[in-house]
């Protein structure tokens, strides 16, 4: 840590919140622990002021508790993201298969098996430079990421065996990503934001895949928005799955798991929005 004068840490607060950064102080501190001298304080100072996310400026970000690698342009995992893993959390057991699609960082993967304390985890997202940054971070509970367009990449003989089967995937209506803040609009890929048209076409084509990965009583788990819950839950039917949806007022997340019912198999409706046809995919 550089040797930071009391004059010089207030110029650092004070540069933070006029560039609109509203826990100044915070920032401050974080920026003077990671910087290994004044010359790279400085640096950094200047490229968050210039408004990338503070996790990018610092190269990682805490999620769930622990500390994960987040590489320039690459998803930051947000803290109401949290809800979602604790929520698989309940469903999983020690060994449990774990599978996270639109991994990302690798963050929310990584985080659940640290959790469990052993599981046999898969990532995987169709940006190369997500995938490079969640090998990183998978790499320490034993887990694997790869790159490709949602399930193409993952082992065949996952089929059928898949316990927990998380999908931060966009959710964002393609019309409404400019009211996005400038940090994730600018800095973070478009393909980790947009969900096209109503926000929901990556989670069709998860929805309508899912079933033939988990096992019997195996659980997908997705975020979505507060509005779109309804059509969330129609699309995780639509799939085959028993659905349910979880609100967390304090974090302000939605969270929809849908499980493989355990016994014969049941046929998913065919047809419709729910189908799991839809464009683009992480």
């Amino acid at each position: 840590m550089p040797s930071i004068p009391p004059h010089g840490y207030s110029s650092i607060v004070d540069r933070l919140r006029t560039a609109g950064c509203v826990f100044a102080e915070d920032e401050a501190e974080l920026l003077i622990s990671e910087a290994d001298g004044p010359a790279r304080l400085a640096a950094m100072v200047e490229r968050r002021i210039a408004g990338l996310p503070l996790e990018h400026v610092l190269g990682w970000a805490e999620f769930r508790g622990l500390r994960f690698a987040v590489d320039p342009g690459v998803f930051v995992p947000r803290r109401r993201t949290g809800f979602l893993v604790g929520r698989a959390a309940e469903l999983a057991r020690p060994g449990a298969v774990v599978v996270d699609l639109c991994c990302g960082s690798g963050a929310l993967g990584a985080a659940l098996a640290a959790e469990l304390g052993r599981a046999e985890l898969y990532a995987a997202d169709i940006d190369p430079a997500a995938v490079r940054c969640a090998r990183r971070n998978v790499a320490g509970v034993g887990g694997v990421a790869c790159w490709g367009d949602l399930y193409d990449p993952l082992p065949g003989g996952l089929r059928g065996r898949v316990d927990v089967l998380l999908a931060n995937a966009p959710y964002v209506p393609t019309g409404e990503i400019g009211l996005l803040p400038a940090e994730a609009r600018l800095h973070e890929a478009r393909v980790a934001l947009d969900g096209g048209p109503d926000g929901l076409d990556v989670l069709r084509r998860v929805a309508g895949g899912a079933y033939d990965w988990l096992r019997p009583g195996g659980s997908l788990l997705f975020e979505t928005g507060e509005r779109q819950t309804a059509e969330a839950l129609r699309i995780a039917a639509a799939g085959g799955l028993t659905a349910r949806a979880a609100r967390s007022a304090e974090l302000g997340a939605t969270v929809v798991t849908g499980t493989r019912p355990i016994g014969p198999a049941r046929v998913p409706r065919p047809g419709g929005r729910g189908s799991g046809d839809g464009r683009g995919g992480r």
